[in-house]
């Protein structure tokens, strides 16, 4: 299915820039070495796609799920076929001892591109799926760039999100949080990042979740009055590659909006959706008859939709990529915008982060109001509003 029609858009967003760096950026791949972390998920087979067709010295890929690295290496043989350097997968957590001992035997990469995280806004509904997402955005990257720093690397590129920017929900804060790691270990190691928008159709997603759904025989269900902007994969590795590639030390890539990079609402998407698969969007007015429906409407051509008013906490009102306390660069490339970062970082700021972290973890139980009280101490302009309802609750 074409995913640039269902968003709205007719062309890729970095066909210009790619063109005009293809070569530079070719010769540079194949002679340089790359670990892709987290390389197994939608951006990171993404990436992983676009490091192998240019031919890598070696190009290594740890991921946590096995099934998708399996998927991914079957899509790799059969889109691309092989390289001349090292191509290999090991199914890791990088949390892991194992992972360590992975590092220790070799760990000798050019380019570091961590892909790995929790994404989604539900993930902050209790503490332990929250604490979960800190060590996995924050002390997991922190440990990978000190591991490459420790190894002699020559590049660490962590993706952010565009949810970092002025957050509102405990993923875009625990992601702009990570950026501040990143800032103090830039000292050290040159660092560069991206945000960017929602990848369309990436697992776990909400667009993902369409297609799951007429698979199943199931109603689709969209907020009607959130709209997002999206990439497609292909753009998302497009954008992380040259981030890592051709960012300078402490620079947050991020797409130019323009008049290919619109606002898009997740209930326009489903019609668009659904009309591609031969359907009429068939408005319902609960659940209930929405999964009632779901029975009998698609053998007449429909399909049952609700479309709602979303009510959850962390959903925010618009997308942003930078904020206006950032310096911009809006020169170097044609679609590709870049956050230029000095060494503004408060060191005992991140010190204090980890030891309450770390008393927190020490308490028999856990709740989320300290986590909470401490993103706000580390982020003040932190826009989080509780609503007491979350993702899960709905269909």
């Amino acid at each position: 299915m074409n995913y640039l029609q269902l968003i709205g858009r007719q062309k890729e967003l970095f066909v210009n820039d790619i063109q005009a760096i293809e070569n530079e950026l070719t010769n540079i791949v194949e002679q340089s070495s790359f670990l892709v972390i987290g390389g197994a998920g939608s951006i990171g087979q993404a990436v992983t796609k676009e490091i192998f067709k240019r031919n890598p010295q070696k190009l290594h890929i740890v991921d946590i799920s096995e099934n998708n690295m399996v998927e991914l290496v079957r899509d790799i043989r059969s889109s691309f076929g092989y390289i001349d350097g090292d191509f290999q997968t090991y199914a890791l957590d990088i949390g892991s001892k194992e992972y360590d001992a992975f590092i220790e035997s070799d760990g000798c990469y050019d380019y570091i591109l961590n892909l790995s995280a929790l994404k989604h806004v539900r993930s902050e509904k209790d503490p332990f799926t929250l604490m979960r997402m800190i060590d996995v955005n924050i002390f997991n990257t922190d440990k990978t760039i000190k591991q490459a720093i420790a190894k002699g690397s020559k590049k660490y590129f962590c993706v952010s999100t565009d949810k970092a920017a002025n957050p509102v929900n405990m993923m875009g804060a625990s992601k702009r949080i990570m950026e501040m790691f990143l800032m103090r270990n830039s000292a050290q190691i040159p660092i560069s990042t991206a945000r960017f928008a929602n990848v369309a159709f990436s697992d776990g997603s909400l667009l993902y979740g369409f297609d799951q759904r007429i698979k199943k025989g199931q109603p689709i269900v969209a907020p009607k009055d959130i709209k997002r902007y999206f990439v497609i994969p292909k753009e998302s590795g497009e954008l992380c590659l040259m981030s890592c590639v051709f960012g300078h030390n402490r620079d947050i890539f991020f797409p130019k909006l323009s008049e290919d990079l619109h606002l898009i609402s997740f209930a326009d998407i489903a019609v668009k959706y659904l009309e591609k698969l031969g359907y009429e969007a068939y408005l319902c007015d609960n659940e209930q008859q929405a999964r009632d429906l779901a029975k009998t409407l698609p053998s007449k051509g429909k399909w049952p939709c609700l479309f709602v008013d979303s009510d959850t906490t962390g959903e925010k009102d618009f997308e942003e990529f930078f904020t206006d306390k950032e310096n911009l660069d809006m020169n170097r490339f044609q679609n590709l915008g870049i956050v230029k970062n000095g060494m503004n970082i408060e060191p005992e700021k991140l010190d204090y982060f980890e030891k309450q972290i770390k008393d927190i973890r020490n308490q028999d139980i856990w709740t989320k109001e300290p986590i909470i009280d401490l993103f706000f101490d580390m982020i003040p302009e932190f826009g989080h509003k509780e609503t007491g309802k979350y993702l899960d609750s709905k269909m």
